[in-house]
């Protein structure tokens, strides 16, 4: 799901410090000027809960800022390296005493600055940026623990019966996201999911589908409800999508198998009836039947050019064999 924010533009050369600048020349192989970049600043994420009820920890919010340094920023989340914007050279978690969240806790947000080359490529988008159109931004990350508010589960490991949004004797139900993981990208966004807020909270590992593969695991060891996020039924519905692919691709298999086995009995073993074998490829699973097949193969190999060689060497040797030396 998204989470977004609106980046607070930091320009001009002026602004930019020679620390800054020591920052920036060590993501760039060769040595800029303060004159050669433009410098701004976004706010990443904060500690709110958002609209699907759900928040980073402080904790959280001081592992991404380590995290999201030298990362760079996109467009759209987009993996084509053509669409790459931007870079960030240094972040700061900002905590604003005179604002606090909706659990009363002072507001806490994770800011970064980045720097854009001031090359023709690039004159639009820092346009943009200083004339407002190019503001909200959402940021791709992962966290490896996501525990409920309500019973401390950590929903990554099991599940609960408690559901987001809802209250239990008076306390909100919510997810708590801990433990970050990696920060992978942050992104210039054109339409928001959330106002002034959101965020992109991948918890896919490694391996694809991780995410579904988990849930379906859940939803096997439960006969009650289980909680998903909007993320994890998207991966989930993908899932589905790939396994009925593979399904169909396996009934057209197993249909081709069993109408060739059927047509090698009728060459091996005339005598018994097609409904019959049909019958009996039918009771079979695809294991069995593939090995029947590959059995009855064989079988009508031997039955068919095997013999007919045989035969044609049994006349040969017997033609005039009483003047063969």
């Amino acid at each position: 799901m998204n989470k977004s924010y609106n980046s607070e533009p930091k320009c001009g050369a002026e602004d930019v410090s020679e620390e800054d600048m020591e920052l920036i020349n060590s993501y760039s192989r060769k040595k800029l000027k303060a004159e050669d970049v433009f410098v701004f600043s976004a706010v990443l994420c904060d500690n709110e809960i958002d609209r699907d009820f759900e928040r980073f920890s402080v904790e959280s919010l001081k592992t991404l800022a380590e995290l999201f340094k030298g990362k760079t920023a996109i467009k759209n989340h987009s993996m084509n390296s053509e669409d790459q914007s931007a870079r960030t050279f240094k972040t700061q978690l900002v905590t604003d005493e005179s604002k606090k969240n909706s659990l009363g806790e002072p507001y806490v947000y994770l800011k970064a600055y980045s720097y854009i080359p001031r090359i023709k490529k690039y004159e639009s988008l820092i346009e943009e940026i200083e004339s407002g159109i190019k503001k909200e931004v959402s940021v791709s990350c992962s966290v490896g623990k996501s525990i409920c508010s309500i019973c401390g589960a950590d929903l990554r490991q099991s599940a609960c019966h408690h559901k987001k949004g809802k209250s239990y004797k008076g306390k909100l139900c919510y997810l708590e996201l801990n433990d970050p993981l990696d920060a992978y990208e942050w992104s210039f966004v054109a339409v928001p999911a959330q106002k002034n807020a959101g965020v992109i909270k991948n918890f896919k590992d490694k391996e694809e589908n991780t995410v579904a593969q988990d849930a379906v695991k859940s939803i096997k060891e439960l006969d009650s409800e289980i909680i998903l996020s909007r993320e994890d039924v998207k991966a989930l519905r993908d899932y589905i999508v790939s396994v009925e692919t593979q399904a169909q691709d396996g009934r057209e298999y197993r249909k081709a198998l069993e109408t060739e086995t059927v047509k090698l009995f009728a060459l091996t073993s005339p005598e018994i009836s097609n409904d019959c074998t049909k019958s009996i490829c039918k009771s079979l699973s695809t294991k069995d039947l593939k090995e029947l097949n590959g059995a009855l193969k064989e079988k009508n190999r031997e039955l068919s050019a095997p013999q007919l060689v045989k035969a044609k060497q049994q006349s040969e040797n017997s033609l005039n064999s009483q003047f063969r030396f």
